[in-house]
């Protein structure tokens, strides 16, 4: 191993066998921790070409077992990864749907990390849910429903725990190649037959620009074809949250009025947009325009919203909490749920008046800032810092206004969620998340900047 890092160190390619023999000692835990620190810092720096960076995905993904599904569903067990945003609720409300289409989905997600929220802790919110399925209960569910929404099994892929544990502590999260290989090493070990990437960029999101995103979604797209699954990417942006619900309960409260046909036209955008071009990729439409109207109508005609009640149901949420949940009120839906001891009463667009008597003067909203909102939330326990860390459910804010909305001086714009203090700082850190303009925003960008497809046939 000392050969093969001191080969990376400096800038020469590894060979397939070289890779592989690197990753069985991940696996086997014959290499040193810091000898798999001093490996994920020369791919840092030195990087890695196209074909190193599919054999590193190859060899994680045979790390440990892979998925296999009946011959009958071939061509249609798909699934849809995102690179991490702020209010991103997608998932919950797009598997469930896709299942509605015909789809089955096995979906593995993660918990949520830094300022980014994980779909399983927004699932665990619904009392009874069980992340933890093995291979064997997943393919009954998926028999049953279509779709379930499970953790990182330890039989699946070991080797991308160790190295994600570590890039963590290395300073090595950013790296290109690994982060390709973490991402499709498990969705090669799921077998899926194509596959969806949000790979979103902006001030809230792991790439700050179009460019950069462009060339994860390039390296992602190109890997995964590669790897025989039907791969596109999109480019989203993520300045402001996704829709106007952030943190893990009130998300679920909004995923569900997207599956009802509701919620925010931002979230419902992306969800069919996304939909569409998986349904388009395994050949079940003719287009991603073709896929993304029919995705739309099982949001409609309320058989997605039935799909994620079985789900619910399928992964130990008791059936009564289930139903009520997916057919109740809104006030019904919060009390299943729980709701945080304090909701704030709505802060204001002078929240600074008991330190200046200065109004601050109405204007038009160019935008809500998704970072600042997030790290807030992150304080007052709604994220963790590490793997493992605790967090508080019920903390988040809802959005009382929108782009190109007026405000008038004093109208509230933000409700907070939380159990503890919101101090003068944080109070100032949340103003500054609201943008303001005498005019009306123009020319709004859109959503989706960017779509990705394979290079070759």
């Amino acid at each position: 191993l000392p050969t093969l890092i001191r080969k990376k160190r400096d800038g020469e390619r590894l060979e397939d066998a070289e890779i592989r023999s690197f990753v069985h000692g991940v696996t086997e835990g014959t290499a040193q921790q810091g000898q798999i620190g001093a490996m994920l810092m020369a791919i840092r720096l030195r990087g890695m070409d196209a074909g190193e960076t599919l054999a590193l995905t190859q060899a994680m993904a045979s790390s440990g077992r892979t998925l296999a599904w009946p011959p009958a569903w071939h061509g249609l067990v798909v699934d849809k990864h995102s690179t991490g945003g702020v209010g991103d609720k997608v998932s919950l409300a797009l598997a469930p749907a896709l299942a509605a289409c015909g789809c089955k989905v096995p979906m593995i997600s993660g918990r949520g990390l830094g300022h980014t929220g994980g779909t399983l802790d927004k699932l665990e919110a619904v009392p009874g849910f069980c992340i933890s399925q093995s291979p064997e209960e997943m393919q009954h569910i998926l028999e049953r429903v279509g779709c379930c929404i499970v953790g990182q099994s330890a039989e699946l892929v070991p080797a991308d725990r160790v190295l994600y544990g570590l890039r963590d502590v290395t300073a090595t999260v950013d790296s290109l190649p690994l982060i390709t290989a973490s991402i499709l090493s498990k969705k090669a070990a799921e077998r899926l037959a194509a596959l969806v990437l949000d790979v979103k960029f902006g001030g809230a999101a792991l790439y700050p620009t179009q460019e950069s995103a462009r060339e994860l979604a390039r390296s992602l797209v190109d890997v995964g074809t590669h790897l025989g699954i039907r791969t596109a990417a999109l480019l989203t942006r993520m300045e402001q949250p996704l829709g106007r619900a952030v943190g893990n309960t009130l998300e679920v409260l909004e995923a569900l009025e997207c599956l009802e046909g509701g919620g925010p036209p931002d979230l419902r955008h992306l969800v069919t947009v996304l939909g569409g071009v998986l349904l388009w990729q395994c050949g079940m439409e003719q287009g991603a325009e073709q896929g993304r109207k029919r995705l739309t109508r099982a949001l409609d005609d309320g058989s997605a919203l039935g799909k994620f009640e079985a789900m619910l149901g399928a992964q130990g949420v008791p059936p009564d909490t289930a139903r009520d949940l997916c057919t109740g009120t809104p006030t019904q839906r919060r009390q299943l749920l729980g709701e945080a001891k304090m909701a704030l009463p709505p802060v204001f667009l002078s929240p600074h008046v008991a330190v200046s008597p200065t109004p601050v003067p109405p204007g038009w909203v160019q935008e809500v800032r998704a970072l600042p909102l997030a790290r807030v939330l992150h304080h007052l326990g709604a994220g963790r810092e590490r793997a493992g860390d605790p967090v508080n459910l019920r903390v988040g804010a809802e959005l009382l206004v929108g782009t190109g909305q007026h405000l008038r001086a004093g109208q509230p714009w933000l409700r907070v969620h939380h159990e503890g203090t919101l101090s003068a700082e944080r109070r100032h850190e949340l103003q500054d998340a609201l943008c303001l303009g005498p005019e009306p925003p123009r020319d709004l960008p859109p959503l989706v900047a960017e779509t990705i497809l394979p290079s070759e046939p």
